[in-house]
Order: structure tokens, then C-alpha cells, then sequence
């Protein structure tokens, strides 16, 4: 484990090198396709292209722009560009060309290192910007330069030894580009001093060494991937897979059997699915076991993690343990010893059910302002439900009207260009507000309630979170993908609700059914199901919280696009904006049952909670 001590390293620079001198040959960085990369053979790569960085006249301060698939040359670019003192940030790869204009043109970026699939989006968007080249990693085109070309031309390679002195604790490190659910992107400025504090904060918490193994596969545009897999990788020496294609996830679980995963809550929710459809599959004498083997798994769990068992409970674990094992290892988790989920609120059930699968899935809470995590919870003591507690070094406080203030020493530097901005986020005692509504139980530990601005107030007067419904409601079928849950300003509470494909698509297959569309041929079978789903969630929420009337809207919304950002929150203004004439006829009862899924969408519903609609 790196030392915490004060002779630990102040920048990602000096980090970097110290894990390159204590494992030379242990791997690096990885691939499922091809050989490993060692320390000693990535330091020469960040060397090389350093020099070739610094030739095309990247110089200190400078931010440089990154937009590629999670790959080894992302991990190799960025960390050149760091030794060289520039401030290499990420671009999301799903975002459309007038937004990746934006802000190109806020970081004032005069280079883009890419790949070649990128090239027509990037063209467009540099259109205008400062943008006075593109840099490809994967191979020449015409209007572009090739890394590897630029190196060849390049004087010898940087000398990492004396780079490594000319970056401060007090330089950018990073920028992260965030708009939340609303509002433009904001650039977040990152120190090294400050992610350096972060990785010392979580390292006390999560004890990451160089035997742990993890995936990169969330965009290197979010913190948490930045956190998560590029700075611990450098800090700690561990052993990091790319992954390029997202749709090979199981693969690479099963290949790698990583000791850290971290994944937003839509991952794990398809991860339990794929499991529940393979044990509804099985005879049904061995589906009898496995329910049993979980249910005593989940009766458990609090005690495995802190092992406090008595010996009946410990050999009642001990037996079911042997099905619960083969579980983990069919997901290729068996190896794993933290699990992180995040960025998302999580259904307390998601969590419970890992938990009696015998994974200790903690929730941790975190934002780009604070550089990663604030809260999680301790090991051995994860709470489904909660976010834990602050990380060390980090106060939290909960303001008079339900705020979350954070006060920490991996706070931001400030919005890039953006004084005023940065005075209304962080006050003057250095809290950050948080825009999130928090309460802290009895015993310490955090949970987030609500968006500040997401608040449902109904006309009776009665105050709700939306967040803990939707979550209520996904619990109810993993048929639900996405929930919307409307009602402030109105009477009583309505839903939208998108299924999950690869859900639908599992529910088929055990019906046997051969459609390659079934939410469109078996639209009605699946309303009902939701509609029962709906019915079933009401009974675990208020009066007035309860759904009166919902809609499924049988399409798709892609991370990145109008209703989602990047990392699948959901955007409430646009939702209730497209869909405004669809949740108008959910309150009227004028709606036909069908619709576009646009303004002209429409829907039924009645107030006794058992109303329906689709758009198709």
C-alpha cells in the first residue's frame, strides 16, 4: 500500500514514478485481446510521447483534449501530457458535435488527441474553436496528425526524472466537464495537491495495493473512471483492463475476476438480471436451492461483514455458501473484495441482493467538485440504503433547509472562468453546497433524499423525494429501466416508466418468445406486468406518495441524449418537457393509451392508482 506518511508523493507525476521504480516488470495496463503492458515499458511510452507532445508545442498549463475508448493509449497520452505540466481532460464519446463545441471552445484546446472513429463528430465540432489539430493514436488520415509519426519526428524521449520536478502540488491536474441534469457543462478544475488528498482520503478506506486487479470501462470523462481506474492505477501499481466495448463486460469480468469493481446502478441491476434469468432457467429442484442458499445469504450478511456469527449462523453461511460461490464466479466476481456502486441512487434491494450473494456492494457518494468520494461506507459495515460516512478528512454538515455541505481538502479549485459560479457553490468557510437533501441516522451514517431542485411539492401541500419513489418503483420489476416521477405543482403523483431491453429481452427468451422486438409484439403482456409492478410498489410507498396513473414509453434514451447525461441520470426538465401533452392526459384521463413518446403522446389514468398508458 503507498505510503500515507509525509513522505508521500504531492503530484500524480511523482506517483507515477515511484510505482514505475517499485514494480518494473508487474503489469501495468491491459487488454482482453492482447499482451500486458509493464511499469517499465508504460514509463518509456509516456517518455516518447511526452516528447512528441512537447514538440508540437504543448506547453505548461495547457489543456489538452482526450477523446478516445477506454484504451491503453488514454492511460499513455494523459499521463505524458501530465509530465509535460499540461492538463489533459476527457471528452465524452456519446456527446453531439454543438456540444463537444462548447466546450472546446471553453477550455480554449488547441490539440485533441483521438482515434480515427471519432474524426467526422470532431471535425464538425472543432469548426470555429481553437482547435489546430488532431492527433490520432490508432493510425494516419487525411487532415490529421499520427502519434506515432509525431514521435519519430519528435528529439529524444523526456526525461520523466527531471519533468517530474517542474509539476506542483498547485498545478492542474484535470478538468471535468459536468452539467448534472440541468444547465450547460461547468468545468471543474482539478489540482494534483487535491486529487492526491482524494486518493490518500479513499486509500485509508479502501487499502488499494499492487496484487488488486480492476476494469476501466465508465467514460474517462467522469470522476469517478478518473478516480477509479486512472489515478489509483497510477498510485497503486495495480493491474488495469481497458475495455473498449461495453457489451463485453461479462467477458472481461469472467477473463480478469477483478478485486475492485465499481459500476453505476444500471450495471449492477443487469448484472442481477442475468443472474435471476439463468436461475429461473435451471430445474426446479436446483432453483429451490439457490433461493434457499440466497435467502439465508441475505438473513446474514450484516453479520458475515462484520463477523459477528454465532456457530448455528456460521454453519448455516458455510453451506450455502457453496451455491453462492458458484454464483459469484459465474459473474466473475468472486475475487472481488470491493464493491462500489454510485453516481446514481441505488435501490435498496439491488444492494440487499448482493449482499446475500455474499459481494459487500457499498454505496459512495461522491461529485467532480470533490474529486471522487466523500461518503462511503467503512468495510465490513455496508448499510443498503445509506451512503456511509465521510471519507477521512472530509466534514460533512446538513444545512437548515436539508442541504448537504462537504468541507474537504480534495475540494475543487473552482469553475473554470467562473468566479461567480464558484462563490455561489463553495461559501466562504470553504463548505461546498451540494445541491443534494441528506439526513444522518442514529448511527452516522448519510442518506441522500433528494435533488434540492427535484422536490416534489403537491397542491395538498405534502413534500416529496422523488428519487426514493422511482427507486421503489425500479425495486418492483427489473422490467423498469428508468422511472420518472412527476407531481410537483399537481394533485397527486404520475410515472413514466422506460423499460429495460436486455431485461425484456430476458423475460422473452423464458416465455419463448422468438420476436427480436417483444416490447413492441407484446406490448400489452408487458403493460400489465408494469401496471402489477406499479400496483405492487404503491404498497410500499404514502398515500400520498403513491402512483395514480403511469405511462411506458417503449423506446430507448441514450446516455448522453436529451432525457439521460453521460452517467444515466435522468434530466428531469427535458423529460417533463418532451412528454408535457403525455403527463397532461395522465391528470385529465383524455388519453387514448398511445402515443409518439413526443408532445403528442398521450396516456389514461384515474386517481385510484391502477391507470395506464403507453407511447410507442
Amino acid at each position: 500500500m503507498p505510503s500515507l506518511a509525509g513522505d508521500a508523493p504531492r503530484t500524480l507525476c511523482e506517483a507515477f514514478r515511484r510505482t514505475v521504480a517499485s514494480r518494473p516488470y508487474g503489469p501495468a495496463l491491459l487488454t482482453l485481446d492482447g499482451p500486458a503492458l509493464t511499469w517499465h515499458a508504460y514509463a518509456e511510452r509516456v517518455a516518447s510521447v511526452a516528447a512528441a507532445l512537447r514538440h508540437l508545442g504543448l506547453s505548461h498549463g495547457e489543456p489538452l483534449a482526450l477523446m478516445m475508448r477506454n484504451r491503453p493509449e488514454f492511460h499513455i497520452t494523459d499521463c505524458a501530457a501530465l509530465h509535460v505540466g499540461a492538463v489533459p481532460y476527457s471528452l465524452y464519446n456519446s456527446l453531439p458535435a454543438d456540444q463537444l463545441h462548447d466546450i472546446l471552445v471553453s477550455s480554449r484546446a488547441r490539440t485533441v488527441v483521438t482515434e480515427r472513429g471519432f474524426l467526422p463528430v470532431l471535425r464538425a465540432a472543432a469548426a470555429g474553436t481553437e482547435v489546430r489539430r488532431l492527433l490520432l493514436v490508432d493510425g494516419p488520415a487525411p487532415d490529421a496528425l499520427h502519434l506515432a509519426d509525431v514521435e519519430a519526428a519528435a528529439p529524444a524521449p523526456l526525461d520523466l526524472a527531471e519533468a517530474v520536478k517542474r509539476v506542483r502540488p498547485g498545478d492542474l491536474l484535470t478538468l471535468i466537464h459536468t452539467s448534472g441534469t440541468t444547465g450547460r457543462p461547468k468545468a471543474v478544475e482539478i489540482t494534483h495537491g487535491a486529487m492526491m488528498s482524494q486518493l490518500a482520503a479513499t486509500q485509508q478506506v479502501l487499502a488499494v495495493t499492487g496484487e488488486d486487479s480492476h476494469i476501466s470501462f465508465l467514460p474517462a470523462a467522469h470522476i469517478a473512471d478518473r478516480w477509479g481506474s486512472h489515478y489509483t492505477n497510477l498510485l497503486c501499481g495495480t493491474s488495469l483492463t481497458c475495455l473498449d466495448d461495453l457489451t463485453r463486460l461479462p467477458e472481461a469480468l469472467a477473463q480478469v475476476r477483478p478485486t475492485l469493481f465499481g459500476a453505476v446502478p444500471s450495471v449492477w441491476q443487469r448484472m442481477r438480471t442475468a443472474l435471476e434469468s439463468g436461475i429461473a432457467d435451471t430445474d426446479p429442484a436446483m432453483r429451490g436451492l439457490v433461493e434457499e442458499a440466497l435467502a439465508v445469504g441475505g438473513k446474514l450478511a450484516r453479520g458475515r461483514w462484520s463477523g459477528v456469527l454465532t456457530d448455528q449462523e456460521r454453519g448455516e453461511l458455510e453451506q450455502a455458501d457453496g451455491i453462492l460461490a458458484e454464483l459469484r464466479r459465474r459473474i466473475g466476481l468472486d475475487r472481488a473484495r470491493v464493491c462500489i456502486t454510485g453516481a446514481a441512487p441505488a435501490p435498496q434491494g439491488l444492494q440487499e441482493f448482493f449482499h446475500a450473494l455474499g459481494l459487500p456492494l457499498a454505496d459512495a457518494w461522491g461529485m467532480s467538485e470533490l474529486s471522487g468520494i466523500a461518503l462511503i461506507s467503512p468495510p465490513g459495515r455496508p448499510r443498503p440504503g445509506t451512503v456511509g460516512r465521510p471519507v477521512p478528512g472530509a466534514q460533512v454538515k446538513i444545512a437548515d433547509d436539508g442541504e448537504l455541505l462537504v468541507r474537504a481538502p480534495f475540494l475543487m479549485r473552482g469553475y473554470r472562468d467562473e468566479p461567480e459560479l464558484t462563490a455561489q457553490t463553495v461559501d466562504p468557510q470553504g463548505w461546498l453546497h451540494t445541491g443534494d437533501v441528506a439526513t444522518i441516522d442514529p448511527q452516522g451514517d448519510l442518506r441522500i433524499v433528494d435533488r434540492m431542485k427535484d422536490l416534489i411539492i403537491s397542491t395538498g401541500g405534502k413534500n416529496m423525494a422523488p428519487a426514493r419513489i422511482e427507486g421503489v418503483l425500479k425495486e418492483s420489476s427489473p422490467l423498469i429501466g428508468h422511472a420518472v416521477v412527476i407531481g410537483d405543482g399537481r394533485p397527486h403523483n404520475v410515472a413514466l416508466l422506460v423499460p429495460d431491453r436486455e431485461a425484456v429481452l430476458g423475460w422473452a427468451r423464458r416465455e419463448a418468445i422468438t420476436s427480436v422486438a417483444p416490447w413492441e409484439t407484446h406490448a400489452g403482456e408487458l403493460a400489465a406486468m408494469l401496471g402489477a409492478a406499479i400496483e405492487d410498489a404503491n404498497t410500499r410507498l404514502s398515500r400520498p406518495e403513491r402512483i395514480r396513473a403511469h405511462a411506458v414509453l417503449a423506446e430507448d434514451w441514450i446516455p448522453g441524449g436529451a432525457e439521460l447525461t453521460a452517467t444515466l441520470k435522468v434530466r428531469r426538465t427535458a423529460v417533463t418537457s418532451r412528454y408535457r401533452n403525455l403527463v397532461d392526459s395522465l391528470y385529465t384521463g383524455t388519453g387514448t393509451g398511445t402515443g409518439t413518446g413526443n408532445e403528442t403522446g398521450t396516456g389514461t389514468g384515474n386517481e385510484t392508482g391502477n391507470g395506464t398508458g403507453a407511447a410507442q
